[in-house]
């Protein structure tokens, strides 16, 4: 599968090269849930939510007293911003 350039927005993906994307990078997609995928990292895990207008990630577990930590991050930015982003933890 060929990938757009890494300074491409992430809306320039076909569906198909992101969720290639998301599995390259270790993630696990909710077979009952199709939007949801899952990745876990020595020091974090967290859920990534392919909505209508940007990527979700909840970290789980990772606020001060056990709380999640909620991001959000529009399509617009590129791909290689967004995975600098989401996988550098929260």
């Amino acid at each position: 599968m060929v990938f757009p350039p890494p300074e491409t927005p992430l809306y320039n993906h076909p569906l198909p090269v992101i969720e290639q994307w998301l599995t390259d990078l270790g993630c696990q997609q909710d077979r009952n849930n199709l939007h949801s995928w899952t990745v876990e990292r020595s020091t974090w895990k967290a859920t990534i939510y392919l909505e209508v207008e940007e990527l979700s990630v909840c970290y789980l577990d990772a606020a001060e007293g056990g709380g999640d930590i909620k991001r959000s991050f529009k399509y617009s930015l590129s791909r290689e911003d967004i995975e600098s982003a989401v996988f550098s933890g929260p």
